[in-house]
């Protein structure tokens, strides 16, 4: 991330950006955004918990879980979008084919993301400290990893969203994927959640609010809450 996003800084600072066209400039933009990605194999493979990059990729990309598990994660996205919806200001609603075109797109530039903080991260954590205490150190981390976007002339998080409401905003998703992660146990469809969620932002053209923010965070929060719990609950009475 620092050498991708660094190299954009850098030449921001001698008027060379993403905004002016620069295509070049891309390939260190999407190396920062898949560091995390990167990160996740590096680590595993070093402490042997994958043998290669083809079981690594089969981890992330294993498909055959419950079909409720399914609903469950499309339930969480379209939860994010009509309270958010509801909440903000519409600027403009794009035809809604565009949602499945740009899944492939948002698979890379956002999904496999998922790969660091939701096969690794918040799981490890969720182990030593809970799922909320995860949720909430994972967040800060995520957003943390966020920062240099927002100096970088071009991005969207530059361009378009207040840096302290994008806090927000991943605070109630790292519950929300966080949730779907520890529910499933599938990284897939986290990966899938982060993909959903890019890819709905192009077809509902938002300027967020502070209330609409903040209502869907804690929205999230609590339904992620609820069904963990939920979820741990019925594990305990199936053992017994």
């Amino acid at each position: 991330m620092i050498i991708g996003w660094g190299t954009l800084l850098v030449c921001s600072h001698f008027g060379i950006s993403l905004s002016q066209s620069a295509w070049w400039l891309y390939i260190p933009f999407m190396l920062g955004g898949l560091s995390p990605t990167i990160s996740s194999y590096v680590v595993l493979k070093k402490h042997k918990q994958v043998s290669g990059f083809k079981e690594w990729l089969k981890n992330i990309f294993l498909i055959k879980v419950r079909p409720v598990y399914y609903i469950f994660t499309i339930a969480m996205v379209a939860l994010y979008f009509i309270v958010l919806v509801f909440f903000s200001d519409i600027v403009e609603i794009n035809p809604f084919y565009m949602f499945f075109t740009m899944l492939p797109v948002m698979l890379v530039g956002g999904g496999m993301e998922e790969a660091g903080w939701r096969y690794i991260l918040q799981p490890g954590l969720d182990k030593k400290l809970g799922f909320i205490l995860s949720s909430m150190i994972t967040a800060i981390i995520w957003f943390a990893w966020h920062i240099p976007l927002f100096f970088i002339p071009g991005t969207g998080q530059a361009e378009n969203m207040d840096i302290w409401m994008f806090a927000i905003v991943v605070l109630g998703m790292s519950f929300s994927f966080g949730a779907i992660r520890k529910i499933t146990g599938s990284v897939f469809l986290a990966v899938l959640a982060h993909t959903m969620t890019n890819a709905g932002y192009v077809v509902f053209n938002l300027s967020f609010t502070w209330k609409g923010t903040i209502i869907t965070a804690l929205t999230l929060i609590t339904v992620s809450i609820g069904s963990v719990l939920f979820h741990n609950k019925k594990q305990k009475s199936s053992v017994v």
